[in-house]
């Protein structure tokens, strides 16, 4: 089934559903934090915001939200309130008694443990690819309330297979440890082989590390078409609610081809402002462009790799997974997640003899100087000399152009 098949719903479908699937008993007289995602994810956070507030507040002692940043940059209160459909003289008044917090993944007093991966876990969930201890951390703010909310989409997701689901807890609001090992047990799947796919070992790290939080976890995911309006909407517990979000993003988010494309102009929408989440136009995009052929990121507003991990990432470079794997003393130091973004935007390819052949050529088109991107091992072209309309329209040559990436994963048809 494809997404044209589907249908979406209207606001006021959205409204009613949020009073009448919504229970009140699973609220009422709680403490309730809801965690939501940041402006790098499509959703229609002001009406489900709204709707959600208007439901609940009525019977909660608390309702307060906290930003599932992962390592992204702090939202201020101002873009807070822009992303929830907050206006000023509101926040001042409606909604004055609600607190909005940033994740702080980078401060330890911010952290909490909740318990330990260990090494024999580890091993079993990973097939035998790694084999260590992890300390599972998350936001202490929890402590300080009866349930936990989850409030976000569901797409298909380079690291985790499908994103969702208790992925708002790890890495959204959990610690550099877990994060950094379940990243990097992502790019040694790579991430061809994991995007997509419902089942798999990094899913069901983040579930067994959700597992050892002791508060009520309930989730509201929904699956969000192209102009941001919703397929659906499910409520439960975050693996049941994710497990029937997936259903509909499997149809919703997969684009499927006959054959390969030998040049991909991947165009970033305003919301991925530096390559950290701007690598999602190669993720999404890798599995239909052909061996030796190149994407292009275009993002002409784009003038940063990363903001929060900028310096490392210049350091390390872009690179195919075989590179780190077969140097690993030389790398092993690094904070894992920045190994993973690294082989994740770079794609497959070997390395052998001190030699790297990645399969794909990966262009920036974007604000981020030439230097730069030879520094970081990506191709450079200047955005200026890129007609968009040039690339439409060109499939039967090999050409795809994609308007908005980094959300539909696009994949061939199997042989």
């Amino acid at each position: 089934m494809a997404a044209e098949s589907l249908s979406t719903l209207s606001a006021d479908e959205v409204r009613q559903w949020f009073h009448t699937q919504v229970p009140l008993e699973d609220f009422r007289d709680q403490k309730v934090l809801l965690i939501v995602p940041d402006a790098t994810r499509t959703a229609p956070l002001p009406l489900l915001f709204g709707a959600l507030f208007d439901r609940l507040r009525p019977v909660v002692q608390n309702l307060d939200v906290l930003i599932a940043l992962g390592t992204h940059p702090p939202m201020s209160e101002q873009q807070i309130c822009k992303l929830l459909g907050i206006a000023h003289e509101e926040r001042e008044k409606l909604f004055f008694q609600t607190r909005f917090f940033n994740h702080e993944w980078d401060n330890p007093d911010r952290l909490t443990t909740l318990g330990v991966l260990t090494s024999q876990q580890t091993a079993e969930i990973t097939d035998g690819r790694l084999s260590l201890d992890v300390p599972v951390q998350i936001n202490s703010r929890i402590d300080d309330y009866d349930v936990l909310l989850v409030l976000g989409p569901v797409f298909p997701h380079e690291v985790v297979g499908f994103s969702g689901g208790n992925k708002y807890f790890f890495p959204g609001i959990g610690g550099p440890d877990i994060l950094n090992f379940f990243h990097w047990l992502g790019a040694l799947i790579t991430n061809v082989g994991i995007i997509g796919v419902k089942d798999t070992p990094v899913r069901r790290v983040v579930d067994l590390s959700a597992s050892m939080i002791h508060q009520k976890r309930r989730a509201i995911k929904f699956v969000v078409a192209a102009d941001a309006s919703l397929y659906g909407l499910f409520y439960g517990t975050p693996e049941s609610a994710w497990s029937e979000a997936c259903a509909i993003s499997g149809k919703a988010h997969i684009k499927r081809f006959d054959r390969p494309f030998h040049t991909v102009l991947s165009c970033a929408p305003p919301m991925y402002d530096e390559l950290w989440v701007a690598g999602k136009c190669m993720y999404k995009m890798e599995p239909v462009v052909a061996d030796g052929g190149e994407l292009i990121i275009y993002a002409p507003h784009m003038h940063e790799v990363s903001v929060t991990h900028g310096k490392l990432i210049e350091e390390v470079g872009y690179h195919v997974r075989d590179y780190f794997v077969k140097q690993w003393d030389r790398f092993k130091h690094y904070p894992w997640g920045i190994l993973a973004h690294s082989t994740h935007v770079r794609g497959t390819g070997t390395f052998s003899d001190g030699i790297e052949k990645p399969r794909v050529k990966v262009t920036l088109a974007s604000g981020i100087p030439e230097e730069i991107c030879h520094r970081i091992n990506l191709g450079y072209r200047d955005p200026a000399t890129i007609d968009i309309e040039s690339f439409a329209n060109r499939e039967d040559e090999g050409v795809l152009l994609v308007r908005k990436s980094g959300e539909h994963l696009y994949r061939l048809n199997e042989a």
